[in-house]
């Protein structure tokens, strides 16, 4: 059964998409931490991050980085964090965060996001990747 990712990627499920080439798709979290937290995940399904061969686990982090800065151009904080945890769904991915301090990254505080808030914010984001 595909995880709910491949089936983002698949667009059989709706998601705010940042940015996509053939192997990575960037897209908001439904559940964010802070405003502008993002999801980046390989298209090939891969339970385990660090399962993802050597190429292709350099690759994300270059796809990741102008979206990384594209978040902080938009939401003015202090630094992106990148989190590889990977216990909600089984498909890597990488979060970036939006972070002023440590106490943005407790995942207890993810709470569903507005879908107007989410849209508005994915095309901020697209606009500051565009620039």
């Amino acid at each position: 059964m595909p995880s709910i990712f491949s089936r983002i990627v698949s667009g059989e499920l709706p998601s705010h998409r940042l940015a996509e080439d053939a192997e990575f798709l960037a897209f908001l979290d439904i559940r964010p931490l802070n405003p502008g937290h993002a999801l980046v995940i390989p298209k090939q399904e891969t339970d385990h991050f660090f399962d993802l061969n050597s190429e292709l686990l350099g690759r994300i982090l270059l796809f990741a980085k102008p979206i990384a800065d594209a978040i902080q151009a938009v939401t003015g904080c202090d630094r992106i964090a990148a989190v590889v945890a990977g216990f909600d769904v089984p498909h890597a991915h990488l979060h970036l965060l939006p972070a002023n301090t440590m106490a943005d990254l407790d995942f207890a505080r993810a709470t569903p996001a507005n879908p107007e808030d989410l849209a508005a914010m994915a095309q901020k984001i697209r606009e500051a990747l565009s620039r």
